[in-house]
């Protein structure tokens, strides 16, 4: 049986998601209007909500 690789994070998941966001609307401004352009923004709105949600889930009450 393997072992499972694990390795810990450096960064909280918060953090990675918010640069991950950041870095995905800024690819999506250096793209032409298209397709391409259109999923890379939906791919940013995805990990913002998924920023907002662990937020919401660590805040008390």
């Amino acid at each position: 049986m393997q072992k499972r690789r694990r390795f810990k994070q450096t960064q909280p998941l918060e953090m990675r998601l918010s640069a991950e966001a950041q870095r995905l609307r800024e690819q999506a401004q250096m793209l032409p209007h298209g397709r391409l352009r259109d999923a890379v923004e939906r791919k940013a709105i995805q990990v913002e909500a998924a920023y907002e949600v662990s937020e919401l889930l660590r805040s008390p009450g």
